[in-house]
């Protein structure tokens, strides 16, 4: 009897593994994610939420484990739920037997006697309260133990536990109601949220903070007695303030988390580069500049780190989601005219190719020869000019000039070789210059980064861990830095003085733009640590009265700049660019030039030692320096004409720019005016003003007066405006708008003709 008693205790120990493994296949555990999914969050380097978006239920959960939570938030929480949970095998038989005296002795429940993996069974599968619903959770809780390890188990509750709405998991909550990521909490919020789920409702702090810093002092005042908290960490962890108002939804650089979610959607949480401060401070700064425009105005910022080409800061849209001001509308990749800001690149680029150097004599005068004759921004001209200068006043012609002596196409091809593709209309023309084209910030501010990387254009990044792309050549380093320093050598607007006089030291270089009738307002610039840019207009393209570049863009570049307070020292001169002195106009070195052909002396920076020649247009006659002859008796002469005696060398003007130049170093001062048999004029004749091809506004009411300008020939001149004879050599013209004609004939019978239009904008 008592041998077959023996053997049934055997065959139950036998077969009682085998009915678990029965029981288990039969009543499978239930995938702990399954019909849940994480919501994403995108967050600055730091960790610092951005912006979150909800799952497809609405439900905000964000991945974490134990190694991403503050260990303070786990000391309290297995100290709350279940002091003992690496010793128990799912379920706690002291607990559950204390839980059923009571509920036995008391007639309700006192204390619970569930572990912490009791409680993941629970959220995988809900059952209701009852003594069969509490078996089947500690069933389940055995299963738990038996499949996964403690940590993995953990690893639910921290990912799966209510806290309060549609917040589940302490990552969701430690943002939601904090603002910070759940490894970044303080003792007091680590406590809060480690009662939080029993009674979700009941003591969420943003609708009962009352309730829930009771439930706190009643959490840390166990952990004190326990000894797990020393009474000082205790004291200032129950000091600490509640957050009593609504949920904290992040929306910081919106666009770009917009941007990334699409690009990333199956990713729950993207960490990009941004800097959550600056970010913030940026769009504060845009909102407040803002304020000076009307409803329909928007802007976008971006801030590239230059040393690891990391976007800190992306501000998509002055107003974001307010449909006046079509907030939703991401003006950081939107692709508007660049106005005038790739003139550095034309200069650059030049500068390598040996055209100029930063002192080359450039003219910005009128181009009659020209189908494409485009004035400046400020409705006249400068004549004679550097190419500093003209880069620093963002002259139109100079630029023009220099992109056709480039070719527009290949210039195009050159920005497209580096990595940044222009949106054109058509095939690249002179146009190109002053922003024929479509381009964006994102665009313009990843070329800018390349005079901070010795010419090199290096791709942006917006997330730490992506691959770093390969730089692509621009400009030389040299060039690089010469143009670098002629947009860091113009006065600022908000230092006024000379930086000899303050002491003022500009690490910005910086460039303006404006698109044609005052659509986008640029400004762009480099320090040694950062690239900036900003852009300003309305996304709907309409114009803004009066908003340039200089004064709408600027003003908040600067603000910029000085909040970024970059110290660190400018970049050194490259060994391939040298300081020079040159004479105007032949564009000569000072110690190869004879003084008297040394008009103008002029210094600058050369690249390689080139030393390129003034360049030329078409309306100068022969050489600059040609040769003059004199007779016996020191009068002027033509090389073929009799009695030459001797030869002077004579430096000329480019014939436009010599409307601009005294009267001494014109061609009627310096060659001779007439052949060796008849009185021809040396000098052709050219109406300068109005040139030809222009196009003239008139005023609001009545007509448009000017006064012809010309250069060349010989007086008494007769002038006709469209056939009839004019007063005055030259003559104050009245011009009706419409098409018009002026033609001048001189008494040699040299003639000029400009053809012209006065009217509206086109």
């Amino acid at each position: 009897m008592a041998d077959a008693r023996r053997w049934r205790r055997w065959l139950w120990l036998l077969l009682l593994p085998l009915l678990l493994l029965l029981a288990d296949w039969w009543w499978p555990l239930p995938n702990p994610y399954s019909g849940r999914h994480f919501a994403q969050v995108v967050t600055a380097a730091d960790g610092q939420p951005l912006r979150a978006f909800a799952d497809d239920h609405g439900v905000w959960r964000y991945p974490i484990s134990q190694q991403q939570v503050a260990p303070a938030y786990i000391e309290a929480l297995l100290n709350y739920e279940d002091r003992h949970f690496y010793r128990h095998p799912g379920i706690n038989p002291l607990a559950m037997g204390r839980a059923a005296w009571q509920w036995l002795r008391h007639g309700q429940i006192i204390s619970g006697g569930s572990t912490l993996t009791m409680q993941v069974a629970r959220l995988l599968e809900p059952r209701s309260r009852t003594v069969g619903g509490k078996l089947r959770q500690m069933a389940r809780a055995l299963q738990l133990e038996w499949h996964l390890s403690k940590a993995e188990i953990l690893d639910l509750y921290l990912n799966l536990a209510p806290y309060g709405g549609n917040l589940e998991g302490v990552q969701a909550a430690s943002y939601a109601y904090f603002g910070r990521p759940a490894a970044d909490l303080s003792d007091g919020q680590a406590a809060l949220l480690a009662v939080l789920p029993q009674a979700p409702s009941r003591w969420r702090p943003d609708r009962h903070p009352a309730a829930a810093i009771a439930a706190r002092h009643k959490l840390l005042t166990r952990l004190q007695r326990f000894g797990i908290w020393s009474p000082e960490r205790v004291a200032q962890a129950d000091g600490e303030p509640l957050l009593s108002r609504s949920r904290l939804v992040p929306m910081l650089a919106p666009h770009l988390a917009e941007y990334l979610s699409r690009q990333h959607p199956e990713q729950a949480t993207i960490v990009t580069t941004l800097d959550a401060d600056l970010q913030q401070r940026l769009e504060t700064l845009v909102s407040r500049h803002l304020r000076r425009f009307d409803l329909a105005t928007s802007a976008a910022v971006m801030v590239v780190d230059n040393a690891s080409g990391g976007v800190l800061a992306y501000v998509g849209a002055g107003r974001y989601g307010e449909r006046r001001h079509s907030g939703y509308i991401d003006m950081v990749r939107a692709p508007r005219s660049p106005g005038s800001t790739l003139k550095p690149f034309i200069y650059g680029l030049a500068i390598d190719q040996g055209l100029i150097h930063s002192a080359s004599l450039l003219a910005d005068a009128p181009r009659p020869w020209a189908s494409y004759n485009p004035g400046n921004f400020s409705g006249g001209y400068l004549g004679p000019i550097s190419a500093s200068e003209a880069l620093q006043r963002s002259l139109n012609v100079p630029a023009v000039e220099l992109i056709e002596r480039l070719g527009p196409v290949w210039f195009e091809q050159q920005l497209a070789n580096a990595g940044v593709k222009l949106k054109l209309l058509s095939q690249a023309d002179a146009a190109l210059a002053l922003g024929a084209a479509g381009a964006s910030l994102e665009q313009l501010v990843t070329l800018y980064s390349a005079l901070s990387h010795e010419g090199l254009v290096v791709p942006l990044r917006y997330l730490p861990e992506a691959e770093r792309g390969l730089p692509r050549p621009l400009l030389s380093a040299g060039s690089a830095w010469m143009v670098a320093e002629m947009l860091r050598t113009q006065r600022r607007p908000d230092h006024p003085f000379a930086s000899a006089a303050t002491g003022f030291v500009n690490r910005l270089a910086f460039k303006t733009g404006t698109s044609y009738g005052y659509r986008d307002a640029w400004a762009l610039g480099s320090t040694p640590s950062y690239t900036l840019g900003v852009w300003l207009g309305r996304p709907d393209g309409s114009p803004i009265a009066n908003a340039t570049g200089a004064t709408s863009a600027v003003p908040l570049l600067l603000q910029i700049e000085r909040l970024l307070n970059d110290q660190r020292p400018l970049p050194p001169r490259p060994l391939a660019v040298t300081p020079v002195k040159v004479c105007w106009p032949l564009g000569r070195s000072v110690k190869q030039t004879a003084k008297p052909l040394c008009r103008q002396q002029r210094t600058g920076y050369s690249l390689r030692g080139l030393l390129p020649p003034t360049l030329r247009d078409p309306l100068s006659d022969g050489e600059l320096q040609p040769q003059v002859w004199h007779d016996a008796a020191g009068r002027p002469l033509l090389q073929r004409c009799p009695g030459a005696v001797t030869a002077t060398a004579v430096a000329l003007w480019p014939l436009r720019m010599e409307g601009w130049r005294p009267a001494a170093e014109r061609r009627t001062a310096l060659l001779p005016q007439a052949s060796c048999d008849r009185n021809v004029s040396a000098q052709p004749l050219l109406i300068t003003h109005p040139a030809a091809g222009v196009h003239l506004v008139p005023p609001r009411h009545g007509r448009l007066q000017l006064q012809a300008e010309l250069l060349g020939g010989q007086p008494p001149r007769q002038w006709y405006l469209d056939g009839e004879l004019q007063a005055g050599d030259p003559p104050l013209l009245t011009l009706a708008p419409g098409d018009h004609q002026l033609l001048v004939v001189d008494p040699t019978g040299s003639s000029a003709v400009s053809a012209f239009t006065v009217g509206a904008p086109p």
